[in-house]
């Protein structure tokens, strides 16, 4: 269960639409929060963007 405020790891490259750059797997993502319309939705900054993250594609650090 992810919680707000939490880090998450990438399990997978990622191509960020609009942004132009792909988060790599294995990219901390700190402090994330919650998309309240959508469970399978989280937020995260990545390279200075904040991104929306499908959570099948992360796991929970440590």
């Amino acid at each position: 269960m992810l919680a707000v405020g939490d880090t998450v790891t990438l399990i997978k490259d990622l191509p960020v639409k609009g942004a132009g750059f792909t988060a790599k797997r294995g990219t901390a993502v700190r402090g994330i929060s919650l998309v309240a319309d959508n469970p399978e939705h989280i937020e995260g900054r990545v390279n200075g963007q904040q991104i929306v993250i499908l959570t099948q594609f992360v796991k929970k650090a440590g």
